[in-house]
């Protein structure tokens, strides 16, 4: 199974995918959202031009933060720079629309722009549609050498939870991305399977990347130490704001199960913190992800306890070797851990460079 690091896209990030590489990481993977992070593409070619095997990923790019031809030629230009080590993985979107005050994208328009990168990506001519227009696009200079690569081929995996989407893995994807790792896959695979075979794909298995936050702790570091709760804990409290998203949010159609307790909590703890804050009653939605997958918000810890850390990837080395296996077992090929800061990412590369990676080959 392949090791990856997720980074929320800060721009200096390279300084730690060129550690990731060294230490043996498979693959370094950025998290897309523009009113979060930097931008995922420049973040990405600085990553490319100091890295020369580790392969680098999108996770997730989103359709509406840029139109299918600009993700189609920014990927290809990241794979200029790290020939035949890039992946494109997109989403229907999380932060990269709920902090607008916006939904997921449909499903519907979800595929039509996979299959419109998809084509591009393989030098083909694609219909583009805005509005009541459409046209007939290409990369048009994709055969000169000083711009773009897709020569060297670009997988496209797509994230997904829910049946529908899951259909369009099976029917376009050349990889499924998961945030379910360590729990039984089958059912998803199933119907995977089920799309792609009536698509004429056939029925392997799609490469499976599966997210789970994670941390090796050190001598006298318990689940709830100060460390470990700033590097777990907001991948935690994530969810906590989708629950506020599917139950209050402007963006609920995230595909969450709405829990109304745990929603209703954290729209208490929102409503207080917007109160000292200052932020008016129509955009709460912005304070609910300010610090997502990065810090806690203060008060926010009481979101992530203890037992919620113990379903993570976040142990001893051989707690965390003996997790890998299980999740392994699964089907996941690329087990992902996302970081939350530069000095999380160094104390994450040296902890698995030296107890975990070595003892897995």
């Amino acid at each position: 199974m392949d090791i990856g690091i997720a980074f929320p896209s800060y721009i200096d990030a390279w300084r730690e995918v060129q550690a990731a590489e060294e230490a043996g990481f498979t693959h370094a993977w950025f998290f897309d959202s523009q009113l979060i992070y930097s931008d995922v593409y420049a973040t990405m070619a600085l990553a490319a031009q100091h890295t020369s095997r580790i392969r680098l990923g999108t996770l997730v790019a989103i359709p509406t933060n840029r139109i299918a031809p600009v993700t189609a030629s920014a990927i290809a230009t990241i794979n200029k720079l790290a020939p035949g080590r890039v992946t494109l993985a997109m989403g229907t979107g999380y932060t990269g629309r709920n902090t607008m005050g916006l939904n997921s994208v449909p499903v519907s328009m979800f595929k039509e722009y996979t299959q419109q990168v998809g084509g591009l990506l393989r030098g083909e001519d694609v219909l583009f549609r805005e509005g009541d227009q459409e046209r007939w696009i290409r990369l048009v200079h994709a055969d000169r050498g000083g711009f773009i690569n897709i020569k060297d081929p670009i997988p496209i995996y797509l994230a997904a939870n829910g049946p529908r989407t899951l259909r369009v893995v099976g029917e376009l994807a050349d990889g499924w991305v998961t945030t379910g790792a360590g729990r039984n896959l089958d059912n998803d695979y199933a119907s995977i399977r089920e799309a792609s075979e009536k698509a004429g794909r056939g029925t392997a298995k799609p490469y499976t990347v599966g997210l789970i936050p994670g941390c090796m702790l050190r001598d006298g570091e318990s689940l709830t130490s100060e460390r470990v709760m700033a590097q777990v804990a907001p991948n935690i409290v994530m969810r906590s704001h989708a629950q506020w998203e599917a139950s209050f949010g402007p963006g609920a159609n995230l595909g969450v199960q709405a829990n109304a307790d745990a929603a209703e909590e954290y729209d208490r703890y929102i409503q207080e913190y917007a109160r000292t804050s200052g932020t008016p009653s129509d955009r709460l939605y912005l304070d609910v992800h300010r610090g997502h997958m990065v810090f806690l918000k203060p008060g926010e810890e009481r979101f992530a306890p203890p037992e919620y850390i113990a379903r993570t990837l976040t142990g001893t080395s051989q707690q965390i070797l003996e997790r890998l296996e299980a999740i392994e077992a699964t089907g996941v090929d690329n087990v992902v851990i996302p970081v939350v800061d530069a000095q999380g990412a160094k104390d994450l590369i040296e902890g698995f460079g030296k107890e975990v990676i070595p003892k897995r080959r």
